[in-house]
């Protein structure tokens, strides 16, 4: 396959193209640095599309940028958090929209968040659920709109609801391991709230299957089959870590480290993967412990 990617420095984005090399497929990467073999430059993507010669007759576009979440939602944090994903996507798909039919992209794989739902408690929650009401789900909300459009070029368009990423060198565990390996880590703000977790290696094996597979267009949880909750997900990080995993955080730490950043961790959504399962798709990371314990390098 041609496929063209965006967000390709980030964690998920490197796990992509690394997957598609070794594979065989050829990568072009869309960058606002250009200047090295099969990187495009684009230099502003909320105000212009992508050049031409990236997207021209590719198998598929996998879109994966987006301002990092995890930080504190400033004003300018916020803006920087919704521009870069509605209005990036907003030009890619014009950018789609310019070519002649015969060279548009058969696919669009689009990245998008459980945040889509915002809070659920403890109700399981596949892809048939309406949108929640937070910053986050209105978002995601019109992230995904701005993807869906591409449908209307004749562009087949799957979006990934991605949940909470574990793995090695960044994601959630990034901000966790510290406290754990020091014997201070527990539950979260409770810890009843459910933790829809899923391993690195599934985002990218799902990302590229609904690249492949034709018969797959709309939105899909990419979860575990199995969500936790956060109380659980915190005791098996202790057992991987053969450490105690009893000290409880207050939600109020959270805030005052975060701010309303801090409301993904003390809430929570029960979201389970019915379509992608629907689908074929086979999980390689079922298990929460044997998940863990390969992410942090510990059998």
């Amino acid at each position: 396959m041609r496929v063209t990617l965006t967000g390709a420095s980030g964690l998920i984005g490197s796990r992509v193209a690394a997957a598609l090399r070794e594979r065989g497929d050829e990568v072009t990467v869309l960058s606002r640095s250009g200047g090295r073999a099969g990187v495009v430059r684009w230099a502003n993507t909320k105000a212009e599309p992508p050049p031409a010669v990236a997207i021209t007759g590719r198998d598929a576009v996998i879109n994966l940028m987006g301002e990092n979440v995890a930080q504190r939602w400033t004003d300018v944090a916020k803006r920087e958090i919704r521009e870069s994903r509605e209005l990036g996507t907003r030009q890619l798909v014009e950018g789609i929209r310019r070519l002649p039919a015969s060279e548009r992209p058969a696919v669009l794989v689009s990245m998008s968040a459980i945040g889509f739902y915002g809070a659920r408690g403890d109700e399981p929650v596949d892809e048939s659920a309406p949108a929640g009401d937070d910053f986050l789900a209105s978002v995601v909300e019109s992230w995904e709109r701005e993807a869906l459009a591409a449908e209307e070029l004749g562009v087949r368009v799957a979006v990934a609801r991605t949940g909470v990423v574990l793995a090695e060198g960044g994601g959630a565990l990034d901000k966790m391991l510290p406290p754990f390996k020091l014997g201070v880590g527990g539950p979260v703000a409770g810890g009843r709230q459910y933790v829809p977790w899923v391993h690195l290696d599934d985002v990218v094996g799902a990302l590229l299957f609904l690249a492949d597979n034709d018969a797959t267009s709309g939105a899909y949880n990419v979860t575990a089959p199995e969500p936790v909750t956060n109380k659980e997900l915190s005791k098996a990080l202790g057992r991987v870590l053969r450490r105690p995993a009893v000290a409880p955080v207050p939600a109020f730490a959270l805030k005052l480290l975060y701010g309303e950043m801090g409301s993904i961790v003390t809430t929570g959504v029960r979201a389970v993967p019915k379509r992608l399962s629907e689908a074929g798709y086979e999980f390689r990371q079922q298990d929460l412990q044997d998940a863990l314990a390969q992410t942090t390098r510990r059998a």
